[in-house]
């Protein structure tokens, strides 16, 4: 590496230190996403621009245990069984997209680009493969990880994963100097290498963990669990499958322990920093003067096949079942191509299937697409924006009650059960449809609003309620329905629910009738059972509640009063036993009681 004069080994990370810390908050910061900075970062101080790192092949082969822990702790979520039922996503619906996909970048490729049929075959298949990486970290930056859109994707994933050693045994056939048997053979060894895998982790990694747990090491534990990843990801591929393959097996396998939890906080900080390593080291790759001498080339093939393999994916989406929105969500997330392309087109190149030239070019196109994933996300979440459906949401009109509830949460729906109780006459109104069917399944009768509009206030009876309660968890919301209704409605005694004592604090000073923070009742219930678990007596239980109680009121009016570290005396803050670590500002903690 060029960078040795900074220290043999902590130059080099320095560098790629800087270089994430730099770029990544910038792009974020502009609404780009973590992914592109990385890549960015990667270009910057890779042989192209910078020429601080000179091989950037073997930082990504290292960069790739990233990807590799990233699917085990996909796989420690699920359970066999689970993994059981996605057996139809798999096999059903992966390998008819992997399948349509293939065929048009092939023939794409055959009569756009003129290439002949073997590596028409070899650029599309490589293409065909999207990158685990950039998927699954937008899955879970998202949350949608355990959704159904999120499911078919890990689905779709796992059989490209699958697919590797059949395309790897098709490109080593179509190379001129094989013999067909080598094909035969990669296939016996992968099958020998997942039935290995299979039986050590039916029968062995349970008791194999419960003797590193006697240890009472952690360190040892966490050992453990890297020696299961990195062991199962080497063994798969040895025998030609992907050491992402392997880790998410084991994950699946160890999903069932009661280890697992413990497993999985382990693997976590190396997860992160080795899947920042991998979208450097993929930015590294890319080659700044192939891109400058072959440009029209390589944004015409990038364009066609980001173009038709979209296609493809849009083609299978909509025949599966899946929505407009959804199919088209899934076309921006997987129409690019993935790291699998380096294996296969670096195979393809050492068969003598293609040359040089063609393996640069086709590795720059699905750098580019992959740089370009997350400006297409950006694009297709403010253009697919789609409204929720309506179906069976009635909107709120002329409505009538002496109670107007704004908000069916958590927190309204349990405010509304006293009123019910009583025979109150109740109108609830809610801006979530979804919230308002799944009322409607336990016989709530809620009809569609959004409080913070007057008129809506006004359609759903705020002007003839006697009160009205605010039980919104949104503090933003609550603010301006308060301040529509003490303008509008004066007449209505006005409750809310509020976020935090800072909230509190707002609402007194803007006039409401009565406020009280969602957690506070809870967890003085919560600080009783404490003492009752002490066997203190039953009176000295109400006495303290009712003594915390006051001492909190006083205090909150003196908070609204003058400021937030107002009334500190009136806190019980001692005796408290010495802590273990040093505790935090006394600014900090004044902040965190503002949360309570």
């Amino acid at each position: 590496m060029a960078v040795e004069g900074l220290g043999h080994t902590i130059g080099p990370v320095v560098v790629l230190m800087a270089a994430a810390v730099v770029a990544v908050p910038l792009f974020r910061r502009l609404g780009l996403g973590s992914v592109l900075g990385y890549f960015a970062a990667g270009a910057l101080v890779g042989p192209s621009v910078l020429g601080l790192f000179t091989d950037p092949q073997a930082i990504l082969h290292f960069s790739e245990l990233g990807v590799v822990m990233f699917l085990f702790v996909i796989g420690l979520e699920l359970r066999p069984q689970k993994l059981w039922t996605m057996r139809g996503q798999i096999f059903g619906l992966g390998l008819a997209q992997v399948s349509v996909a293939i065929a048009l970048l092939t023939l794409a490729g055959y009569l756009i680009f003129g290439l002949p049929w073997a590596i028409a075959f070899v650029a599309g298949s490589g293409f065909v493969m999207s990158s685990t990486a950039v998927i699954m970290s937008t899955l879970a930056d998202r949350g949608e990880l355990a959704s159904a859109e999120g499911q078919k994707a890990v689905s779709i994933l796992l059989f490209e994963d699958l697919m590797i050693v059949p395309l790897l045994a098709v490109v080593a056939f179509l190379s001129p100097a094989d013999t067909g048997e080598g094909g035969l053979r990669a296939l016996g060894m992968a099958l020998a290498g997942l039935a290995v895998l299979l039986i050590v982790g039916r029968w062995l990694l349970d008791p194999f963990f419960a003797l590193l747990a006697r240890a009472r090491a952690r360190e040892v534990l966490t050992a453990g669990a890297l020696l299961v990843v990195l062991g199962s990801a080497l063994l798969m591929e040895a025998v030609g499958l992907s050491m992402a393959m392997g880790a998410f097996l084991a994950g699946v396998m160890l999903s069932g322990s009661s280890y697992r939890h413990q497993i999985e906080s382990d693997i976590e900080p190396f997860r992160g920093l080795l899947m920042g390593l991998f979208f450097l080291a993929v930015g590294m790759s890319l080659d700044l003067r192939i891109v400058a001498t072959e440009w029209p080339l390589l944004l015409a093939m990038l364009a066609v096949y980001v173009a038709v393999k979209g296609i493809a994916i849009y083609g299978v989406a909509r025949a599966f079942g899946s929505t407009n929105t959804a199919a088209l969500h899934r076309t921006a997330m997987f129409a690019q191509g993935g790291e699998f392309a380096f294996v296969l087109y670096t195979a393809a190149l050492g068969g003598g299937l293609i040359s040089d030239r063609e393996t640069a070019i086709f590795a720059s196109v699905v750098i580019l697409s992959m740089a370009v994933t997350p400006l297409v996300l950006l694009a297709s979440d403010r253009f697919l924006r789609s409204d929720p459906s309506m179906e069976g949401v009635d909107p709120a009109f002329e409505l009538k009650g002496q109670v107007l509830v704004i908000g069916f949460g958590r927190f309204g729906q349990i405010a509304l059960q006293l009123l019910l109780a009583r025979g109150v006459q109740v109108s609830v109104i809610d801006s979530s449809p979804d919230r308002i069917r799944e009322a409607e399944r336990w016989g709530f009768k809620v009809y569609y609003g959004d409080g913070t509009r007057l008129d809506i206030l006004r359609h759903s009876g705020a002007e003839d309620a006697e009160v009205i309660m605010v039980c919104v968890d949104d503090r933003k919301a609550a603010n301006q329905i308060v301040e529509l209704a003490k303008h509008q409605f004066p007449n209505a005694t006005l409750l809310v629910r509020s976020y935090d004592r800072g909230h509190s604090m707002e609402l007194r000073r803007a006039g409401v009738d009565y406020e009280i923070r969602e957690t506070v009742e809870s967890a003085l219930l919560m600080g009783a059972e404490g003492l009752r678990a002490l066997t203190c007596s039953e009176a000295s239980i109400e006495e303290t509640l009712a003594d915390i109680r006051n001492r909190d009121a006083d205090r909150l009016i003196e908070q609204t009063q003058g400021g937030m570290m107002s009334g500190r005396d009136r806190m019980h803050t001692a005796p408290v036993p010495e802590p273990l670590t040093m505790p935090r500002e006394r600014t900090e903690t004044s902040t965190g009681d503002a949360g309570a």
